[in-house]
């Protein structure tokens, strides 16, 4: 005899596998997927010639004599005359500072305290 008032069973397994792969092809394919907008970049200002800034080097041995190009001072007058001779020389111009390894740490400091305050920014200490 044949009764209408079962429940039937719905089987959805199938359903899930079949969603289970889709999502995973998605998942794979989406980051690989790249859009190509069409922009107009805007228009630059007219470009000017560098100029190439002069470099100043500065060099101390180990008897605590500076060099700045031919010239030849010692610590302590150092920096009264650098002061003066910089008044002539482009205050963005890289400075490189050479001292000897032997040194001790408060003169380089000094050099560079001294470098520094006749106005320039661009200062680095030179190594090996």
């Amino acid at each position: 005899m044949f009764r209408w008032d079962d429940d039937p069973d719905l089987n959805i397994t199938p359903f899930v596998d079949v969603m289970l792969v889709l999502m995973a092809i998605l998942m794979v394919t989406a980051p690989t997927i790249t859009y190509q907008e069409q922009i107009t970049l805007p228009k630059g200002t007219r470009s000017k010639k560098v100029e190439k800034l002069s470099t100043i080097t500065i060099r101390m041995d180990k008897n605590r004599r500076i060099y700045l190009g031919k010239e030849t001072f010692t610590l302590r007058d150092f920096a009264d005359n650098f002061m003066l001779k910089s008044s002539k020389m482009n205050k963005k111009s890289d400075v490189f500072i050479r001292a000897d390894e032997s040194l001790p740490y408060k003169d380089v400091i000094y050099l560079l305290k001294s470098v520094k305050e006749a106005g320039f920014t661009r200062v680095s200490l030179l190594t090996e």
